[in-house]
């Protein structure tokens, strides 16, 4: 059964591999229900330390960059909360009980009553992180509702109300986010590393180039959108944990 557009949360929190995933899946969702009040939280699983086709980067420059980047993001979506990182190597996030128990605090901490997070379920996904990003988040969260998992945390337990996946091949869940468009790729320009490994913009000066990323990704919200009676959608798969 599909549902349609949660009443806004207090707190949502978005868990990700890396700088900028936010942005792409859930974007225009958290530019609304920031817009309604809602208290908009980022973790990032990973450094973003391997988001360059530059074989010469400086890499520790490029970890404190996206850094920047991803609080600036956050901002044009209209976030008040916070911007936390994991601080995994980029390529390298493994899902494991110690980031698990990572996890599970900073949910209990920051008390989201939506918690965001990759499918790990996607069939033929090839980037690790997103898979075991994935897999932090749905293991997280059963370990954060529950009182017997972590009891070292001295924070009590929380059970979100609900856990949206994106990335997913079978949505059963869509966010109306007509208007907002405009908000996510603001958002996602914020990101100016990425602007060539995944904006296909190659020259920061170039118009034409950001219309282009602009349309791209207005129209995969009307894609969206159109699947189910919107103008313009966000797409997950619901679990109501």
């Amino acid at each position: 059964m599909r549902t349609e557009n949660l009443p806004t949360p207090k707190v949502a929190l978005a868990i990700a591999a890396h700088p900028d995933d936010v942005e792409f899946q859930c974007g225009a969702t958290f530019a609304k229900w920031a817009a309604d009040g809602c208290v908009i939280h980022h973790l990032i699983c990973t450094d973003g330390s391997k988001g360059t086709w530059d074989a010469n980067a400086d890499t520790d420059a490029l970890v404190l960059r996206r850094q920047l980047e991803q609080r600036a993001a956050a901002d044009r979506l209209g976030s008040t909360g916070d911007v936390r990182y994991l601080g995994q190597v980029d390529g390298e996030l493994t899902n494991n009980l110690s980031l698990v128990s990572h996890i599970a605090r900073h949910i209990r901490e920051l008390q989201p009553e939506v918690v965001f997070g990759h499918d790990p379920w996607m069939r033929w996904r090839l980037h690790p992180d997103h898979r075991n990003a994935g897999f932090l988040v749905t293991d997280g969260v059963v370990a954060a509702r529950d009182p017997h998992f972590f009891p070292e945390h001295g924070i009590a337990h929380h059970r979100p109300q609900h856990l949206l996946l994106f990335e997913t091949e079978e949505p059963n869940h869509a966010e109306d986010v007509t208007g907002f468009a405009d908000a996510k790729v603001s958002a996602l320009e914020a990101h100016e590393s990425q602007f060539e490994t995944t904006m296909d913009i190659t020259d920061l000066g170039s118009l034409d180039q950001r219309n282009a990323f602009h349309a791209k990704i207005t129209a995969e919200l009307v894609a969206s959108g159109g699947t189910v009676d919107m103008a313009q959608a966000e797409l997950f798969r619901r679990i109501d944990p």
